[in-house]
């Protein structure tokens, strides 16, 4: 059985503070769900170096926020987007297939603090 959803992936200029990061990504759940639609996982990936500038930023602060609903969650949040001068790109994608499962951010830690047990 194949389900749709939709992958949000955003960036977020990086000179903004951590606590002002946390507040966006409430800010675009809060969103979906206004629209009837379900928040199904968020990640925060991380400040990343961009492939080019982009309004004379090199990096990002890059978040994933999957969603499942009619699609009418996607407008009224790319149009929140679109209107920040925090997110310099966003790209929305429908996804078909099983939902991935959520990485955890504690098992992904002490899988490398384990690797580096080994290899000392």
């Amino acid at each position: 059985m194949t389900q749709s959803y939709y992958e949000t992936m955003y960036i977020l200029r990086p000179d903004i503070p951590e606590e002002e990061v946390e507040s966006h990504v409430n800010k675009y759940r809060d969103i979906v769900t206004e629209a009837g639609a379900q928040v199904l996982d968020t990640q925060m990936r991380g400040k990343r170096r961009l492939a080019y500038p982009i309004a004379k930023h090199r990096e990002g602060i890059y978040v994933q926020l999957n969603h499942d609903g009619d699609g009418q969650q996607v407008a009224a949040l790319e149009r929140a987007m679109r209107l920040s001068e925090d997110v310099i790109r966003y790209l929305t994608v429908k996804q078909e297939g099983p939902m991935p499962a959520p990485r955890s951010v504690a098992v992904a830690a002490s899988d490398s603090a384990t690797s580096e047990a080994a290899g000392a």
